[in-house]
Protein backbone atom coordinates (compact mmCIF):
# COMPACT_ATOMS: atom_id res chain seq x y z
CA UNK A 1 0.00 0.00 0.00
CA UNK A 2 0.80 3.42 -0.69
CA UNK A 3 1.41 6.11 1.77
CA UNK A 4 0.62 9.32 -0.03
CA UNK A 5 0.29 12.74 1.29
CA UNK A 6 -0.99 15.96 -0.05
CA UNK A 7 0.44 18.74 1.02
CA UNK A 8 -1.42 22.34 1.46
CA UNK A 9 -3.29 24.88 3.08
CA UNK A 10 -6.75 23.91 1.33
CA UNK A 11 -7.09 25.63 -1.67
CA UNK A 12 -9.12 24.37 -5.33
CA UNK A 13 -5.55 22.84 -6.78
CA UNK A 14 -5.11 20.84 -3.46
CA UNK A 15 -8.10 19.94 -3.31
CA UNK A 16 -8.47 18.59 -7.39
CA UNK A 17 -5.18 16.95 -6.82
CA UNK A 18 -5.76 14.88 -3.41
CA UNK A 19 -9.31 13.74 -5.96
CA UNK A 20 -7.60 13.38 -8.79
CA UNK A 21 -5.29 10.82 -6.36
CA UNK A 22 -8.28 8.90 -5.34
CA UNK A 23 -10.40 8.81 -8.40
CA UNK A 24 -6.69 6.82 -10.50
CA UNK A 25 -6.40 4.94 -7.52
CA UNK A 26 -9.57 3.39 -7.66
CA UNK A 27 -9.31 3.06 -11.33
CA UNK A 28 -6.49 1.37 -11.54
CA UNK A 29 -7.40 -0.94 -8.40
CA UNK A 30 -4.28 0.26 -6.31
CA UNK A 31 -4.86 0.13 -2.35
CA UNK A 32 -3.50 3.47 -0.75
CA UNK A 33 -3.48 5.53 2.02
CA UNK A 34 -4.30 9.22 1.64
CA UNK A 35 -3.88 11.77 3.57
CA UNK A 36 -4.25 15.72 3.76
CA UNK A 37 -1.74 17.77 5.10
CA UNK A 38 -2.58 21.00 6.02
CA UNK A 39 -0.34 22.46 8.43
CA UNK A 40 2.42 24.90 6.81
CA UNK A 41 4.97 23.98 9.10
CA UNK A 42 4.85 20.09 8.18
CA UNK A 43 4.34 21.51 4.71
CA UNK A 44 7.78 23.48 4.93
CA UNK A 45 9.45 20.49 6.47
CA UNK A 46 9.44 18.32 3.54
CA UNK A 47 10.98 21.32 1.70
CA UNK A 48 8.23 22.24 -0.20
CA UNK A 49 7.57 25.89 -1.44
CA UNK A 50 4.71 25.93 -3.81
CA UNK A 51 1.81 23.79 -3.39
CA UNK A 52 0.27 21.41 -3.99
CA UNK A 53 2.75 19.10 -3.04
CA UNK A 54 2.46 15.24 -3.03
CA UNK A 55 4.55 13.23 -1.15
CA UNK A 56 4.71 9.21 -1.79
CA UNK A 57 6.25 6.72 0.66
CA UNK A 58 7.94 9.60 2.40
CA UNK A 59 9.55 11.06 -0.43
CA UNK A 60 8.31 14.34 -2.62
CA UNK A 61 7.54 13.82 -6.07
CA UNK A 62 5.65 16.71 -7.39
CA UNK A 63 5.10 20.18 -6.31
CA UNK A 64 3.35 23.50 -7.61
CA UNK A 65 0.08 23.07 -9.65
CA UNK A 66 -2.06 20.16 -10.23
CA UNK A 67 -0.07 17.43 -11.41
CA UNK A 68 -1.37 15.54 -14.95
CA UNK A 69 -3.25 12.05 -14.96
CA UNK A 70 -0.64 10.50 -16.58
CA UNK A 71 2.17 11.49 -14.26
CA UNK A 72 0.07 10.31 -11.01
CA UNK A 73 -0.78 7.03 -12.94
CA UNK A 74 3.00 6.49 -13.02
CA UNK A 75 3.37 7.22 -9.51
CA UNK A 76 0.51 4.47 -9.02
CA UNK A 77 2.51 2.21 -11.00
CA UNK A 78 5.70 2.25 -9.33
Amino acid sequence: MKEIKVLGTGCAKCKSTLALIEQVAQAKGVAVKLEKVEELRDIMSFGVMSTPGVVIDGKVVHAGGVPSRDKVEQWLAL
